[in-house]
C-alpha cells in the first residue's frame, strides 16, 4: 500500500491540476525550499572558510601545544618529566619562552607591550618568516636583537630601518618601590630593530615584542631554567589529540596543555557561536518557506477530492489517502531541497576554486576574494534539516483527509 501511495503522489507532483494556481504555489513552495537550502549550505560555508583563514593566520605564531603552569606564571623547566618529554617520538621542536608585560620606549614615546623571549628554535617552531613585513627574524640566545608587531611599531614610529634601538623596562620582582627613584624599580635593557611582523591580528600586532629568551630572563629577573610557557612543534601526521592527551598524563595536574584551539579558545567560541545563531536564524527563515507546503497540499487537497473519495470507494483506507498527501507534500520538500543542496554545493564550491566574487582590488585585505569552505557535515546538517522540516509541513494539511468524505 505505501508503494501505491507513493506512486500516486508522485504523478500528483507532475500531473497539471484542474487549477493553474495550485501549480503556480507548488513551485513557488519548492523554489523557496531551494533558495533558503542554498543559502545555508552558501553562508556556512563562507563562515567556515573565514575561520579556516583566521586559524590559518593564529597557526602562523601559535604553537601546535603550549604548556603552561596549572597556577602562578612561571615553573622549572629543568625536571626529569620535561627531559622526557623533549625525547617524545612525536616531538619535532621544543621550546622554552618567557612572556610578561612590560613598557618599551623610544625617544620619549612609551608603550606597554608582551615581551615574549624565545629562543634558537622559535623559527623552526613557528611560521614567523612568513608573516615579516620587514626586516629580517635574527634573535638569536644571548643578543640584543627584537622584533615588534607592525602595530606596536607605528605606535612608537619605529621600523627595521630605525637607527639605534628601544628601551625596555620591565618591574623588579622583589623589593619595594622607591618612590624617589622609580627608575630603581625597574630592570632596563635595550634592543635593537631586527624587523616588524603582522599575523593581521589585533591582539599580536598591536602588542607583542619578541626578543631573546636570555634577555627575558633579565628583565624580569628569571633563573636560567625558569618559563612561562614550553611549546611544542609535532611531527607531520602526529594526531594533536592524542599528543595533547600523553603529554598531560606526563606531566600532571601541576601543568595545563593546550592545542591551537584552546590557545585562542575565546575567538574560537565566538566564532561557534555566530555560526551556531546563523543556523538558527536560517532554519526560522527555511521554516517560514517550509510551511508554503501547507497552503500547496491544502489547495490540492480541496482539488483532488473526487479521485479520494473514488479511492475509498476502491478499498483505500482513510491512512493511505492521508499518505498520499503526506508524499506529494514531502516530495515538494525534497525536490526544492536537492535543488537548493546542488546550486549551493556549486556555488560554493565554484568560489572556493575559481574566486568569483572579490572582496576589493585594493592592498587592505589580505586575501582578493571571498573564503569559503565546503564542508560535508554542514551539507549533511542542511540536508536533514530541510527534509524534517519539509515532512513536518506536510505532515500537518495530511492529516485533514480524515474529514473528507
Amino acid at each position: 500500500m505505501n508503494k501505491t501511495s507513493l506512486r500516486i503522489a508522485w504523478r500528483y507532483l507532475f500531473q497539471k491540476k484542474s487549477q493553474n494556481a495550485i501549480n503556480i504555489v507548488s513551485g513557488i513552495s519548492a523554489t523557496g525550499v531551494a533558495v533558503v537550502t542554498a543559502a545555508m549550505v552558501m553562508v556556512l560555508s563562507v563562515l567556515n572558510g573565514f575561520g579556516a583563514l583566521v586559524e590559518q593566520m593564529f597557526s602562523q605564531f601559535d604553537p601546535d601545544l603550549k604548556i603552561t603552569a596549572s597556577s602562578g606564571k612561571h615553573f622549572n623547566t629543568d625536571t626529569e618529566q620535561f627531559q622526557l618529554l623533549k625525547n617524545l617520538p612525536y616531538v619535532d621542536v621544543y621550546s622554552e619562552t618567557v612572556e610578561e608585560t612590560g613598557l618599551v620606549e623610544y625617544v620619549g614615546k612609551q608603550v606597554p607591550a608582551i615581551l615574549k623571549g624565545v629562543d634558537d628554535n622559535f623559527p623552526e617552531l613557528t611560521h614567523i618568516d612568513s608573516i615579516l613585513v620587514d626586516g629580517k627574524f635574527s634573535i638569536t640566545t644571548n643578543n640584543l636583537q627584537c622584533l615588534l608587531g607592525i602595530g606596536l611599531a607605528n605606535q612608537i614610529g619605529v621600523s627595521a630601518q630605525t637607527i639605534g634601538g628601544v628601551r625596555l623596562y620591565a618591574p623588579k620582582r622583589e623589593g619595594r618601590v622607591n618612590m624617589m627613584r622609580p627608575d630603581r624599580s625597574f630592570n632596563q635593557a635595550s634592543a635593537f630593530i631586527s624587523g616588524t611582523f603582522a599575523v593581521n591580528q589585533t591582539e599580536y600586532d598591536d602588542k607583542y615584542m619578541l626578543i631573546s629568551l636570555s634577555l627575558a630572563r633579565m628583565l624580569f629577573d628569571y633563573n636560567d631554567n625558569e618559563a612561562t610557557a614550553v611549546e611544542i612543534s609535532l611531527k607531520d601526521g602526529v594526531s594533536q589529540k592524542k599528543a595533547k592527551r600523553e603529554i598531560a598524563e606526563l606531566l600532571g595536574e601541576r601543568y595545563c596543555v593546550k592545542d591551537r584551539y584552546e590557545q585562542q579558545e575565546d575567538f574560537f567560541k565566538i566564532m561557534q557561536v555566530e555560526k551556531a545563531l546563523t543556523v538558527i536564524l536560517l532554519v526560522f527563515i527555511l521554516l517560514l518557506a517550509s510551511f508554503n507546503i501547507v497552503g500547496s497540499l491544502s489547495m490540492l487537497m480541496i482539488d483532488k477530492r473526487e479521485d479520494a473519495v473514488i479511492l475509498h470507494n476502491l478499498g483505500a483506507d482513510r491512512q493511505m489517502l492521508s499518505r498520499i498527501f503526506l508524499y506529494e507534500g514531502w516530495m515538494i520538500s525534497l525536490l526544492g531541497a536537492a535543488i537548493g543542496l546542488l546550486t549551493g554545493v556549486m556555488l560554493s564550491l565554484g568560489q572556493q576554486y575559481f574566486g568569483w566574487i572579490k572582496l576589493g582590488t585594493g592592498t587592505e585585505y589580505i586575501i582578493s576574494a571571498y573564503p569559503v569552505q565546503v564542508q560535508a557535515l554542514d551539507v549533511l546538517l542542511v540536508a536533514v534539516v530541510v527534509c524534517l522540516l519539509g515532512f513536518l509541513a506536510a505532515w500537518i494539511p495530511s492529516r485533514k483527509i480524515k474529514s473528507i468524505k
